[in-house]
């Protein structure tokens, strides 16, 4: 999935060979191949994985993130949660289809920010065009890359209503995602991962987007997905304020049995996720998928240990938390780290996301009310920074390769070159979103309204929205 530069996505140098081989039915490599060598560049198995790598990614949007947050809110606005990440899922979907795709993947030219209009409503995608991979002459249809991407595009703004649930207008939410995903999301896709592909790189040097061309490493969607959507979140929550009665009266989860239903969901779709990014069913897919297991558990046990010194108890709400934050963590690393080092990361974030969604979400005051910028923006700048230091070679990470050269070629890993460049795309990412998410709240609220009143908030969203309650008993 994942396109950026000099990409480390093999097992170190001695597997360099294996990466930048010819199939086994191709009988020497063929730089710059047509569509019809493209076709016998296809293999069955890359296509199964990455088919069932999209359904599992659909997974984590409905059921797994809906049960996920509709548990943690308020029986009241339990329906209206579900409502919300349904029809953003749906939503994204066909907006994909329409310019996201093409505003995503295809070139910018001259332009590094984002792609033209080519393939709007994928004109010229059809069963018979194909999209790269990361191995030299390794192709997949292009229809599973689209449905791949498309999973993606989906997840991530429904990621963001949880920082402000139980207080928003559903029509004017729904607006705000269509203007968000064009200006901020597809943007932020084509910069990280847009690149001319492993055979056609060495002869169109300056084809890719801005922070792939920066060397900045995001296997799976630490800057686009998770910092993107956190830190929209806190935007969001700023510009709408708190909830009424917020810490003046408690305001408990209503199941906490839809929290673990849906955190175990995410886990799962999760492999789909991150070893799906890297587009092959191969060793790497392996690397990632260990990973995206290990540190989730060791995140999930992390949090407990924490409550347990903390507050005498550990609790469900903390570790399934827990576990979130550590496959938010692991998702830029899971392609580059060893499972050693994934452990480590899945600690140290559940560490830096408790003290921000306890300490300094108490101090500051701000109602993020699922912990959307605690947990996945702060998670997904542990991570994304931590991909500089578990990706070095010299702590058992894959490196990197560079593909401006034909076949691939390993390259000199530099952490502390990385790091800077892991910062810079921290940052043009914190600003993008957070500032363009900020005017667009802001927006829409002065002139449609995005807040209900006080009486609609205090009866619940379900019945002054949607008209229905999600129990009847």
């Amino acid at each position: 999935m994942n396109f950026y530069n000099k990409l480390a996505t093999g097992l170190g140098t001695a597997a360099l060979s294996a990466l930048v081989a010819a199939p086994a039915w191709a009988q020497e490599l063929v730089k710059a191949p047509d569509v019809a060598a493209q076709a016998g560049m296809v293999n069955k198995g890359d296509t199964t994985w990455m088919l069932i790598s999209s359904a599992l990614v659909l997974m984590m949007s409905v059921p797994a993130l809906a049960l996920f947050y509709g548990g943690l809110v308020r029986s009241k606005n339990m329906l209206s949660v579900l409502m919300q990440v349904l029809m953003i899922v749906s939503i994204a979907a066909l907006v994909w289809v329409g310019w996201g795709y093409s505003m995503s993947f295809t070139s910018g030219g001259d332009n590094h920010f984002f792609g033209g209009f080519s393939k709007a409503f994928l004109q010229g995608v059809n069963a018979g065009t194909y999209a790269a991979t990361f191995s030299n002459n390794v192709y997949i249809p292009e229809y599973a890359f689209v449905v791949f991407q498309m999973t993606f595009a989906c997840i991530t703004p429904a990621l963001i209503v949880g920082a402000f649930a139980e207080r928003v207008k559903f029509w004017p939410l729904m607006l705000f995602m269509v203007l968000w995903m064009t200006i901020v999301y597809f943007p932020m896709a084509h910069m990280v991962w847009y690149w001319a592909g492993p055979d056609f790189l060495a002869d169109a040097p300056t084809d890719y987007g801005m922070m792939w061309g920066w060397g900045a490493l995001d296997f799976a969607g630490g800057t686009v997905v998770h910092i993107n959507a956190g830190i929209a979140g806190l935007a969001g929550c700023l510009v709408l304020g708190k909830r009424t009665g917020y810490k003046k009266e408690p305001m408990p989860p209503h199941s906490l049995t839809m929290t673990m239903i849906g955190a175990s969901l995410l886990w799962v779709g999760w492999f789909g996720f991150n070893a799906g990014s890297n587009l092959e069913a191969n060793g790497v897919t392996s690397v990632a998928f260990i990973n995206t297991f290990v540190a989730t558990a060791a995140a999930a046990v992390a949090w407990a240990v924490i409550e347990q010194f903390v507050h005498g108890k550990p609790s469900l709400l903390g570790a399934a938390t827990g576990a979130v934050a550590g496959l938010v963590a692991i998702t830029p690393a899971s392609g580059f780290a060893a499972p050693v080092t994934s452990i480590l990361l899945g600690f140290v974030v559940s560490i830096v996301c408790f003290f921000f969604c306890t300490t300094v979400k108490n101090k500051l005051g701000y109602d993020d009310t699922l912990d959307v910028f605690g947990v996945h923006c702060i998670g997904g700048i542990v991570g994304a920074l931590g991909t500089a230091i578990v990706a070095d070679p010299a702590l058992g990470g894959q490196g990197w390769f560079d593909y401006t050269v034909f076949p691939a070629v390993a390259g000199t890993y530099d952490m502390a070159g990385q790091m800077i460049t892991q910062l810079k795309a921290v940052g043009v990412t914190l600003v993008l979103s957070g500032g363009v998410a900020a005017i667009l709240f802001y927006l829409i609220d002065k002139t449609i309204g995005l807040r209900p009143s006080v009486e609609v908030e205090l009866e619940g969203l379900d019945i002054a929205e949607h008209g229905e309650r999600a129990y009847n008993y």
